[in-house]
């Protein structure tokens, strides 16, 4: 497979067959058409006031809900409370202990056809509120990351995210050093109600 496959959407008869697997493995799962309705989604399955976690995710980014949570004063936002800390010791300690918030919301990198969820990271940031810490956790992912199998996440994840994740972090941080991937979380089943995916049928992040 080409780099060029890697972010085409899946078709219908793909994305439903997907949704079914990822249902049977516990997870949660709504299908949207477009960003627009994906944060309309995102949004309603946090209740306003609701403490609220969120790795790093240019998805979450491109369709607003980053921006609301930290912004809107409408929910409490532990980004929101760690970037206040100006001092890099504290900052770090306090996004230790911040890790198990009552919601949390981010992205994978791939989802196979059987229903496992891929994340990477570099810091591993994510890592822990995606596998364990997030009480309900609601992952925001476009179809064009559905694969095959493991084998097809690992090559999407190293051979086309990463290019697009370094020239990113190149940019925004004015460097040449890029990104790696250091960390992988599979998801392969979870307990009912914790993990809500929400199928987006739009080319969102990478």
């Amino acid at each position: 497979m080409n780099a060029m496959a890697w972010d085409k959407l899946a078709d219908n008869a793909t994305v439903e067959k997907v949704a079914d697997a990822l249902r049977k493995n516990g997870f949660e799962v709504h299908v949207v058409d477009n960003g627009n309705e994906a944060k309309k989604k995102a949004l309603e399955l946090i209740p306003e006031g609701s403490e609220v976690g969120s790795g790093s995710s240019t998805t979450l980014n491109q369709i607003g809900v980053t921006e609301e949570i930290d912004k809107s004063g409408r929910y409490d936002s532990i980004r929101k409370r760690i970037m206040a800390i100006n001092d890099e010791k504290e900052r770090n300690e306090t996004r230790r202990k911040l890790l198990g918030p009552r919601y949390g919301l981010g992205s994978v990198q791939a989802i196979t056809e059987d229903g496992k969820l891929v994340a990477a990271s570099a810091s591993g940031s994510q890592v822990g509120l995606y596998a364990y810490g997030a009480q309900k956790l609601i992952l925001v992912v476009s179809t064009q990351k559905i694969v095959k199998n493991l084998d097809d996440a690992f090559t999407r994840i190293n051979e086309y995210v990463l290019p697009l994740e370094s020239e990113r972090v190149n940019k925004a941080y004015n460097t040449q050093a890029g990104s790696s991937v250091r960390k992988l979380l599979i998801i392969q089943k979870e307990t009912p109600g914790r993990i809500t995916v929400i199928l987006v049928k739009q080319a969102l992040g990478f």
